[in-house]
């Protein structure tokens, strides 16, 4: 074989070379799949975090909402509350939950905002108790049991305060975001939602002697903050 010879079919080639487009779609394919799988990742971990903490807000509202509700009495009298009905407010916002293993994960803090006296003339507030469950280390950000010179809750920019002969529940969720793939695609793990109802009806504040408003007849452990 000549030198033409070869030199002839080494520009064939090359002309060949040059013009076949036939792996372009796969070479491009291959230098965009990384990106598409990372914008796939972030989009479903972002997805699943939004949804997480809009849950998450749902249960501080309902704990709250079912903390203003609960109490034993007739329409004639004040009611009164017992460890066992707050036991009970803490395990549904459990199972409401679900998956989210909410107290494995998290911690549900509800306190009772009341006025220091009635008439409230000094315009101070006292948190009368509070109950926690759930074994994440978090404590209230807005203050705890014992706290008697408050000038209300202040939260997201609002001050909240209680009514003469009343008080609101608030309830604070704090929970470890468990992110389905990593989260570096999430703008944080710690999710806190808070809400807060003022109690519906007349309620029996002062309790039993020597204690923090809530009656315990059937001897049930309380869900204090320890």
């Amino acid at each position: 074989m000549t030198a033409a010879t070869i030199l002839s079919r080494w520009n064939r080639f090359r002309t060949a070379l040059r013009v076949d487009c036939s792996g372009m779609a796969l070479v491009e394919f291959a230098l965009c799949l990384p990106f598409v799988i990372t914008f796939a990742m972030t989009g479903t971990e972002l997805t699943n975090f939004t949804t997480t903490k809009m849950r998450m807000s749902q249960i501080a509202l309902h704990v709250a909402d079912n903390a203003s509700r609960i109490g034993t009495g007739t329409l004639l009298s004040s009611k009164q509350i017992s460890e066992a009905q707050i036991n009970d407010l803490l395990i549904g916002a459990g199972l409401q939950a679900s998956q989210l293993n909410l107290y494995a994960n998290g911690r549900v803090i509800v306190s009772s905002l009341e006025p220091v006296a009635n008439p409230n003339t000094t315009s101070r507030f006292k948190i009368r108790w509070q109950r926690c469950s759930g074994s994440k280390v978090w404590p209230s950000s807005y203050g705890v049991q014992g706290d008697t010179d408050l000038s209300g809750i202040t939260a997201n920019g609002q001050q909240i305060t209680a009514p003469d002969d009343g008080a609101v529940m608030f309830v604070e969720v704090a929970y470890s975001y468990q992110p389905l793939i990593s989260s570096a695609f999430v703008p944080r793990t710690q999710i806190v939602e808070i809400a807060a109802m003022t109690v519906r009806d007349a309620r029996d504040m002062a309790g039993p002697s020597g204690g923090v408003g809530i009656y315990n007849t059937e001897s049930v452990t309380a869900s204090t903050c320890t």
